[in-house]
């Protein structure tokens, strides 16, 4: 049985990425309790920290600042 494809805003995608980076909240854990993929929390991460560094990364921006340039 396959997953139906689910959309995330940025707003949520920052929520979820600062639950990993400021509360320390494992991916695997979250991942679990939201029911949702890894792959897209680390993906999530690793745009957010793209974006903390200056880069555009990749996708739909997370951070305020990346957001009004975009």
């Amino acid at each position: 049985m396959s997953r139906k494809r689910r959309g995330f805003d940025a707003s949520f995608k920052l929520q979820v990425v600062q639950m990993v980076k400021e509360q320390g909240l494992s991916i695997p854990q979250i991942c679990q309790d939201m029911d949702f993929g890894e792959t897209a929390v680390r993906r999530w991460v690793q745009q957010y920290e793209a974006e903390l560094s200056g880069q555009s990364g990749i996708g739909k921006p997370l951070t305020p600042e990346q957001q009004r340039n975009w």
